[in-house]
């Protein structure tokens, strides 16, 4: 298995970031947004989570045979939400899949957005295999509900097995300067200085962290609940949709601390709190 402590990285192939769990990538280094669809193996089963984009389908794929896999091991096709660089892919895989019984796995309010990428799959909602999918094996993978973090139906995916949690767009970023795994120095830990940093260094990964879920969360309140219906998994491992993996405990709790009490997230950021919707106003608009 690859250690991220002591070996190099090799972008270009899929890498195993726990025992049958891969990444499987594109890096752009034009791109500030880095997408991460992740293969699942079990025995003689596997699993894509957030398969990716359309352009990015035969990267996504190459990688998936440098694992072993032939195609129509894949079982099931798993989305945490409806967005397009998680679900462009979907009649690609169904083609070169081709298995009857593969079948589409989300939220049934995911479901009704993910059924117009063509999909000639079976759509299996979240809530007719009880939150929870198990392999042949008896391995499950749990499933908690996010909603608006960022779509109205947004899941995360715990891997009991491996003590992943892939967290979809929660602990996402956006940013030029990216790492598979993310690193800290000692001294950004506990960093209070984000908009100034006292190292005078042109790029804060923690600030890439806060400024994406400022611009895709809906709002603090949505993001907030949303970190909270996660606090009780025993997950060891972050594996966001986008941005790094956090595989440290004190890197963790210091980026949930932060996006815990950010402002200004999505609609927070442009009307303030004591907002009130003007009746005189719709009322003289339409005398």
């Amino acid at each position: 298995m690859f250690n991220p402590k002591k070996d190099d990285i090799d972008l270009e192939t899929s890498v195993e970031i726990a025992d049958g769990i891969y990444w499987i990538g594109f890096f752009d280094e034009q791109a500030g947004l880095h997408c991460n669809p992740y293969l699942i193996i079990d025995n003689d089963e596997a699993m894509v989570i957030d398969g990716g984009s359309r352009p990015d389908f035969a990267t996504v794929m190459m990688k998936i045979l440098q694992t072993g896999i032939a195609p129509n091991q894949i079982t099931a096709l798993l989305y945490q939400h409806y967005d397009p660089d998680l679900c462009g892919s979907i009649p690609n895989f169904e083609d070169i899949i081709k298995r009857n019984d593969l079948r589409i796995i989300s939220d049934s309010a995911n479901l009704m957005f993910i059924r117009h990428y063509s999909v000639a799959t079976q759509l299996l909602p979240i809530s007719k295999i009880n939150y929870q999918f198990r392999f042949s094996s008896g391995r499950t993978l749990q499933f908690v509900k996010t909603p608006y973090a960022h779509s109205g139906g947004s899941i995360v995916t715990f891997d009991e097995k491996s003590g992943i949690l892939f967290t979809s767009d929660l602990f996402g970023s956006l940013g030029l300067e990216w790492e598979l795994f993310l690193k800290l120095r000692p001294e950004c830990m506990d960093c209070v200085n984000l908009k100034q940093c006292p190292q005078k260094r042109t790029n804060c990964p923690i600030n890439d962290i806060l400024n994406f879920h400022k611009t895709v969360m809906p709002s603090g309140k949505a993001l907030r609940y949303s970190l909270e219906q996660i606090l009780d998994i025993p997950f060891t491992t972050i594996a966001p949709q986008h941005g790094s993996i956090i595989n440290d405990k004190e890197i963790m709790r210091y980026v949930f601390e932060l996006l815990s009490t950010i402002e200004e997230v999505g609609i927070d950021g442009i009307v303030e709190d004591d907002y009130v919707f003007n009746s005189d106003h719709l009322r003289e608009r339409f005398k």
